[in-house]
């Protein structure tokens, strides 16, 4: 290959950071559960742990603790409202990924 376009493409690799923060991420939601949660999350504002729970079909606790495995990981971000505790995913090339491919027809 041409020395040009291996220094090109080497180049391209050359952000280490944004590829480790991008396989953290994918690794992240490779659990089936966590993945519903974050497509959840991709297409409402923002929901509570009760209503991804009763959405996704698991317990409370479950999500609480997914939840808490993803804000960790830096993807989720929550505020609480009284005695109401909201998250939304945030934004993040993961983010679009799913939005863009896991769109409901």
């Amino acid at each position: 290959m041409q020395t040009r376009k291996l220094l090109r493409l080497k180049k391209e690799l050359g952000n280490e950071a944004a590829l480790i923060q991008c396989s953290e991420e994918f690794s992240m939601v490779g659990d089936p559960t966590r993945l519903k949660i974050c497509y959840l999350l991709c297409r409402h504002r923002e929901l509570t742990v009760g209503d991804i729970a009763e959405l996704v079909g698991v317990s409370i606790s479950a999500v609480s603790h997914t939840l808490s495995k993803l804000k960790r990981a830096n993807m989720v971000e929550s505020r609480r409202d009284f005695r109401h505790v909201y998250y939304k995913l945030k934004d993040s090339p993961l983010r679009e990924y799913l939005e863009e491919r896991l769109e409901l027809a």
